[in-house]
């Protein structure tokens, strides 16, 4: 086993600065590109982390350490920032997601006060039987899809400008 508490805090911490670094300031045309119907753009991958932040993560893992197995926890509604009506920058939303990030951190860190808390169990609505160290390791590797999506998303913007070198360039085919 790789997990590690400290060591998947560190990209808990870092997602938000690297996501900052990486989005603010660039142009509108960048946030909003997606890869078609049905598909996430940054603006919307960001609002999708939020979600996460405030519905997902730690009420789950408080979910686990109050009912054990007793109960499913709630369903996590994974599109539920697509009809949210609230229009900001992405330097507002990357704020709150900052924000909520730091606060979550600080619960983790308290809620995981010993190595014995990661292997309490509790019951998903769909999978069954998961244990705590399999939620936090599964909120490291999201953060880490979300940002290669985003990566991903914002290279095939130019997927049809490259030219010949598109056969160098791995991003632009996964698909291929």
């Amino acid at each position: 086993m790789n997990f590690n508490v400290k060591e998947a805090i560190e990209i808990l911490e870092r997602t938000p600065h690297t996501l900052e670094s990486f989005l603010v300031g660039i142009s509108n045309d960048w946030l909003q590109c997606n890869e078609g119907e049905g598909t996430w753009n940054a603006s919307e991958v960001i609002e999708h982390l939020i979600e996460g932040e405030k519905n997902n993560w730690i009420p789950r893992l408080k979910f686990i350490l109050q009912e054990g197995e007793s109960k499913p926890f709630p369903v996590f509604d994974r599109f539920s920032h697509l009809t949210n009506s609230k229009v900001r920058t992405i330097e507002e939303a990357l704020r709150d997601f900052k924000a909520l990030r730091s606060e979550n951190i600080k619960k983790l860190t308290s809620l995981l006060d010993s190595e014995q808390k990661l292997e309490v169990t509790g019951y998903h609505p769909a999978f069954g039987l998961v244990k705590i160290r399999e939620l936090v390791s599964t909120w490291v590797v999201h953060d880490l899809t979300h940002i290669s999506q985003i990566v991903r998303v914002m290279a095939n913007r130019y997927n049809n400008d490259v030219g010949p070198w598109i056969k160098y360039l791995g991003i632009l085919n996964r698909n291929r």
